[in-house]
């Protein structure tokens, strides 16, 4: 049998070492990977509202729509559902996994001036 010449030893000692920097590398992202699905947040005003849906307006050209779920938290100027109105500020709370986008809190925001408007 044959001893491994020294290229094929520094050969395996590289590929081992790589293999444990992607082993350390893979156990200290985890915990960024895990929370891919975390929280994303919109802000903007509310162009549509019903008991079903909500549609914001961030006055930027984009208009996305949330669904409420059960455990919708609502806090900041108002602090319920029912209370929020058309014109109001708002930022929703959502993940981008869900189809359709739900609301899982949403914080009213004190009412912004409209760009133009006088003082």
């Amino acid at each position: 049998m044959k001893t491994p010449s020294i290229i094929h030893k520094v050969t395996r000692r590289f590929f081992l070492a790589a293999a444990l920097v992607a082993l350390v590398a893979l156990v200290v992202s985890a915990p960024t990977l895990a929370s891919a699905d975390d929280y994303r947040e919109f802000t903007g005003q509310i162009a549509k509202i019903s008991k079903k849906k909500l549609i914001v307006d961030n006055r930027k050209g984009d208009k996305v729509p949330f669904v409420p779920i059960d455990t919708t938290e609502v806090t900041g100027e108002k602090t319920e559902w029912k209370k929020l109105k058309k014109k109001d500020w708002i930022t929703v709370s959502w993940k981008f996994s869900d189809k359709p986008r739900k609301a899982y809190k949403i914080v009213v925001l004190p009412k912004r001036q409209e760009a133009g408007e006088d003082l």
